[in-house]
């Protein structure tokens, strides 16, 4: 992870994961399966991954100057379960730059 920018596409990808497997594994295995212990973990670790996405994203709006409808799209991205993907594809990576 060599830049901030590295940082949050990897953090928001992993959040976006974690959010999906909470949606769609866990939940179902507690109440269909009657096993809470998958929400516990995957909760948890869902949890901490939103907040390092939320803290990742301070330092790129910075870096790249960010006005507050972008900064206000990142943070709605995370709250949405597909949204990290989306955001990443359609802000982050253009704005990668192109190894020399």
């Amino acid at each position: 992870m060599k830049s901030d920018l590295s940082r949050l596409r990897i953090v928001g990808i992993l959040e976006g994961v974690s959010f999906l497997l909470l949606l769609f594994v866990a939940m179902p295995l507690k109440y269909l399966a009657d096993q809470p212990l998958a929400v516990r973990y995957v909760g948890m670790a869902h949890g901490i991954l939103f907040l390092l996405y939320l803290l990742a994203i301070v330092p790129v709006a910075l870096d790249q100057r960010w006005n507050w409808k972008t900064t206000g799209l990142a943070v709605l991205a995370s709250i949405l379960p597909a949204g990290p993907f989306v955001f990443d594809a359609r802000v982050l990576k253009p704005l990668e730059r192109p190894a020399a």
